[in-house]
């Protein structure tokens, strides 16, 4: 005797479907590069589901995007977890990014991306500085717990690191830039500790 499962358990439901298939194409050919049709054909729902579940498109982006940046969040978060010492759980951040670029759907940051193709809309701008800022934060949180007498400014240029080795990772495919710049991270966080 087979037991049958439930449909809503036994597959995920129009949101989650059209939420993985926005997150494997608009990260793999980008945002509007992938119309609406294609996106339903992927996730195979009715177009009643989009507006149902999000209500438009760019509902849809905004949500794509909060995704990527709670994964990046997570990631990082945990990285963080494992050390107690402050400037290890500052340069863990970029032990972390050496990992994501390792892997073999690495396409760049979607939030560069996504900012790079974006018209304005203050729903998807909104995730794009929420990230953006949270990445700012936690280097300034992470820069005052390691001594930095200017930890502002220290966190400016990390995240510029940061986003070098990203951008070095994507472009010249250099899975070697996060080390790089970690050790850089380094060199900084000596200089503005000894200040």
């Amino acid at each position: 005797m087979s037991i049958r499962m439930p449909a809503s358990a036994a597959s995920p439901g129009p949101r989650a479907r059209l939420l993985a298939a926005a997150d494997e194409l608009f990260y793999e050919e980008g945002i509007h590069s992938v119309g609406i049709d294609r996106l339903l054909k992927h996730a195979g729902v009715a177009k009643a589901s989009l507006y149902s579940a999000f209500g438009s498109k760019e509902a849809l982006i905004a949500a794509y995007l909060s995704l990527r940046f709670e994964r990046r969040r997570v990631r990082i978060e945990a990285a963080l977890a494992k050390h107690q010492a402050p400037r290890a759980r500052l340069l863990c951040v970029f032990d972390a990014l050496a990992q994501r670029v390792a892997e073999k759907d690495f396409r760049g940051c979607a939030f560069v991306r996504a900012a790079a193709e974006r018209q304005p809309s203050d729903r998807i701008d909104a995730v794009l500085d929420e990230a953006r800022h949270w990445l700012k934060a936690l280097f300034v949180e992470l820069a005052t717990a390691a001594g930095a007498r200017k930890p502002e400014r220290l966190a400016r240029d990390l995240v510029m690191l940061y986003d070098g080795a990203v951008t070095a990772a994507q472009m010249d495919r250099d899975l070697e830039a996060p080390r790089a710049a970690r050790d850089a991270a380094a060199v900084l966080l000596e200089r503005a500790a000894a200040r």
